[in-house]
């Protein structure tokens, strides 16, 4: 029966065992304490069970040691029983190599975990931090890219040779013949350098994202509204869908904000609405920031356009202002592929994401002269920075001025 002993020399754990009536002795990384020990003896048993059993692999569970090129450096020939059991040699020859090139995954003797059992850690241990949406975007990364890619690979065998090759399978085309964009390309990434600088941590090795730098990503594209194009849509727009257009071209507020809004946060007396939540994945969530949660300013078509929401709802119990007919928020897609595309067509207006809406707010705010101070509250932005990267080069076009104020102040002050 083997054993489970400690070297003095390097005060480590090793396996102890007899095989096929040789000794071997299998070093390990881990220190002898209590829950190693019994660690390594649950796996000891199983190596002695496939002993007795004659099913054991010495690489599949000591794949770097001299000994698993002893004992299986030849592939066992299988003759069949029957004609009707015959297998290709080049089958029976791929398989054994299989088996013989598998990587140790859920045995870790020498104390460094497999990819796969190590992202399941790291997951659980973050988790806590991250919103529902969050959560749920991070295990589709992990169960759609990482995990088909390196879950039998150990942590500190992924080496900045693998992750370049992997970036370079990311862009190119996929089964549906699509391409990922940059900015989920370094999505992907991002999850994988976090696991692994994390596990370099844990385990003192050098991660192989050293000196890789995300991918560019192009600008977002802001395609705000002019304010003669918002006056169509909203003369257009059916009844049902004209109290949350309003809302949303002045207000600024994120679609998921806007589904998530309930009457309860809305003070008519005072022109105010607090933004608390948000409608993601179906379920109410957080908002997108800690900044994000905000109290809004309402103009006078805003609150028009609620009390007229107030009444459309009257036969719907529900809580939330833009409800269906189940009390639930309306569906997002439905209402982009059944109403707000087909409505831009209508009025032969460019096709746009309804998110733009947002963005016209922004534009339609700036280009009044409105403070952008009180503009990065209404959007829930901590500064004015990105009010003047983002929108400022809308202005001009909105405002017709162009630089014509100082020419005009030139004028007034200067003679000849």
């Amino acid at each position: 029966m083997g054993s489970i002993r400690t070297r003095n020399e390097s005060d480590a754990l090793f396996f102890d065992f007899r095989y096929r009536g040789i000794r071997c002795k299998e070093l390990t990384k881990l220190k002898p304490t209590k829950a190693n020990v019994f660690r390594l003896e649950a796996i000891m048993k199983n190596i002695q069970k496939e002993i007795d059993e004659e099913t054991f692999s010495y690489r599949k569970y000591f794949p770097h040691s001299k000994r698993a090129d002893l004992f299986e450096s030849v592939v066992p020939c299988i003759t069949p029983a029957t004609t009707d059991e015959l297998v290709s040699g080049a089958q029976i020859a791929a398989e054994a190599m299989k088996q013989l090139g598998r990587k140790m995954a859920a045995v870790n003797i020498d104390g460094v975990p497999s990819f796969s059992e190590f992202s399941d850690l790291w997951f659980a241990e973050r988790k806590i931090d991250w919103k529902r949406s969050t959560q749920g975007k991070v295990n589709d990364i992990l169960v759609k890219h990482l995990m088909p890619r390196f879950r039998g690979r150990r942590v500190h065998e992924i080496s900045k040779a693998d992750i370049l090759s992997y970036r370079g399978a990311l862009a190119g085309v996929n089964n549906n013949g699509k391409q990922l964009s940059a900015a989920r390309i370094n999505g992907i990434l991002n999850i994988l350098r976090q696991i692994l600088t994390e596990a370099a941590d844990r385990y003192d090795f050098v991660t192989g994202f050293r000196s890789i730098k995300p991918l560019r990503v192009p600008k977002t594209k802001i395609e705000p509204f002019s304010l003669a194009e918002v006056g169509k849509i909203l003369e257009t727009a059916s009844a049902q869908y004209q109290p949350y257009l309003t809302v949303a071209f002045f207000t600024g507020m994120r679609t998921s904000e806007l589904l998530g809004l309930t009457w309860s946060c809305i003070d008519l007396d005072r022109a105010q609405l607090t933004i608390t939540q948000a409608w993601v994945e179906d379920e109410l969530d957080s908002t997108k920031t800690a900044e994000s949660e905000r109290t809004i300013d309402l103009l006078s078509p805003v609150i028009a356009a609620l009390t007229r929401q107030r009444k459309n709802t009257q036969g719907i119990e529900s809580e939330y202002v833009f409800a269906a007919a189940n009390g639930l928020p309306f569906n997002r897609h439905n209402f982009a592929n059944r109403i707000w595309h087909p409505l831009l067509a209508t009025l032969e207006i460019k096709r746009r994401r309804p998110y733009q809406t947002r963005h016209t707010a922004a534009t339609l705010w700036l280009g009044s002269g409105e403070n952008p101070e009180w503009i990065a509250r209404q959007m829930g932005h901590t500064s004015t920075r990105m009010l003047f990267t983002t929108y400022s080069r809308y202005v001009p076009n909105l405002t017709r001025k162009d630089g014509s104020a100082f020419e005009q102040l030139l004028s007034s002050q200067l003679k000849g």
